[in-house]
């Protein structure tokens, strides 16, 4: 345990350097938010005269809110791209790592867990606090409302941290693994609730999402910073974004124990 601890605190250290880097994400990221909310804006204004003003569920402060809460965890979750242990796969490097005496998805996942602390802390809540300034944002209320989001928040990155993790795995079989990761990205992307809340779809798309893992990434998150997650629905949300990172870190393991016998047999 004192192994992944040192390796949690290293990791987040280590990116914490790279500050010029961290501000041209997060200015980036502003952006693409205040362009995103604009299309919010428009959106709830061109409904016709005498509709609900909430839409799902979710008010216009809400649905601006969305994007400032999506856009503050794409460094945290890695949305876009994350190749680390596939280049590790690539290189060669990966017969060394898997010598040493420590669980590789552990070690990775030590890794993993600094960066995103580091991440939360620079460029989540900066952007979070940046739309407090713009706009008129709303906040889970409560104390249960914070403690749910902070499990959330820490089952999110379980989640997409296995889910990456078994992505990059490709490379073991593929020469081209950087392309399939890349789809693998963009699936997530779409499928997650990241581009728009899952609420905002026809059923069927919405149970075609929750046959998959990624709306525990980024929908519950929002949903339960938004509160529109209650109860028995709170904790069976929370409950489904452990079962994805079990299943998740199984079939992962399962892929590394192939990868292995595929690396030995070719002599690597």
């Amino acid at each position: 345990m004192r192994l992944y601890l040192e390796l949690i605190r290293l990791s987040f250290q280590r990116t914490l350097t790279y500050r010029a880097a961290t501000l041209a994400g997060l200015v980036t990221n502003l952006f693409f938010g205040l362009l995103r909310a604009a299309v919010m804006v428009a959106l709830y204004n061109a409904r016709p005269a005498g509709s609900s003003p909430d839409v799902a569920g979710i008010s216009l402060q809400g649905a601006i809110t969305f994007t400032g809460i999506s856009q503050a965890v794409i460094a945290f979750l890695s949305l876009f791209s994350w190749f680390e242990v596939m280049n590790e796969i690539r290189s060669g490097d990966i017969g060394a790592e898997l010598l040493r005496p420590f669980s590789f998805f552990g070690f990775w996942m030590a890794r993993d867990a600094g960066r995103a602390l580091s991440s939360l802390l620079l460029r989540g809540f900066t952007m979070v606090a940046a739309y407090a300034l713009l706009f008129r944002i709303t906040y889970p209320t409560g104390a249960v409302q914070w403690a749910a989001l902070g499990i959330a928040l820490a089952l999110a990155w379980a989640v997409g941290f296995a889910w990456r993790f078994l992505v990059n795995l490709s490379a073991f079989w593929s020469t081209e693994a950087r392309g399939i990761a890349r789809f693998a990205f963009a699936l997530a992307l779409f499928l997650s609730g990241f581009v728009m809340p899952l609420r905002f779809f026809p059923a069927w798309f919405v149970a075609l999402c929750n046959l998959t893992p990624f709306p525990a990434m980024v929908n519950t998150v929002i949903e339960v910073y938004l509160g529109v997650l209650q109860g028995p629905a709170l904790a069976q949300a929370l409950l489904v974004q452990a079962m994805w990172f079990v299943i998740l870190a199984g079939l992962a393991h399962l892929a590394m124990r192939a990868g292995m016998r595929r690396l030995v047999i070719q002599g690597g």
